[in-house]
């Protein structure tokens, strides 16, 4: 591993020891559907509904006992409910008649499952069985790219398998949620902290920011 990827991996570890899946849920099953959830829906939001959503769906059964209607209800408040409403009672069918009711523990077959992508397993085998795992989300994607880690053009794909060629296997579950931290509370989409930054001197995004910054303070 070079330096520079692991100046970069020891600062946002000093930055953000505590990162952590901000998914509230207490089993695999759980976590499968809250990460199913929240595709293009803010964690916050997912917290919200899953608080009661939890309390009154506790198994498979549970989901598929009520009509997709009362389930679409429930979990309203999130983007593309309908959608994710009937993949969840999908899933839970194919669980029931697959696995006996139980999240399968390798990444091949819960991609297989409605609703399930590679970021989606990646989240579950790391958090829930303990597999190292790089999942990319947006905060990952964007600051993997600011910081010269993946090309500005790679798909989410290859950011992944940049990733995992650069940061030891050991380390890549850690990296994952210490970098959706980084890009959450510091490098932020519309305002990262630039002018703040411990990593501004090997980020080329944030040393082109800070230089239209001086012009347009100096124009």
């Amino acid at each position: 591993m070079n330096q520079k990827v692991r100046h970069i991996l020891d600062t946002i570890g000093e930055m953000f020891p505590d990162a952590h899946c901000e998914l509230n849920h207490s089993n695999p099953f759980e976590l499968t559907i809250a990460v199913l959830l929240s595709a293009q829906c803010t964690d916050e939001t997912v917290n919200k509904v899953t608080q009661t959503l939890f309390q009154k769906y506790k198994t498979p059964e549970d989901y598929l006992a009520v009509p997709l209607e009362e389930l679409e209800l429930d979990i309203r408040r999130i983007g593309l409910y309908r959608n994710k409403a009937k993949n969840i009672q999908k899933l839970c069918q194919l669980i029931l008649e697959r696995y006996d009711g139980q999240i399968p523990t390798t990444h091949e077959q819960l991609v297989e499952l409605p609703g399930v992508g590679r970021k989606t397993a990646n989240v579950v085998v790391s958090n829930a069985f303990g597999v190292p795992a790089i999942a990319v989300d947006t905060h990952v994607e964007r600051v993997s790219k600011r910081l010269g880690l993946a090309g500005k053009d790679d798909s989410v794909l290859e950011v992944e398998k940049k990733l995992m060629r650069k940061v030891p296997r050991e380390e890549w579950t850690l990296t994952h949620h210490r970098l959706i931290f980084f890009g959450r509370y510091h490098c932020k989409a519309q305002s990262p902290k630039c002018d703040i930054c411990p990593l501004l001197d090997i980020c080329p995004e944030g040393k082109k920011r800070m230089k239209i910054k001086k012009v347009s303070k100096t124009s």
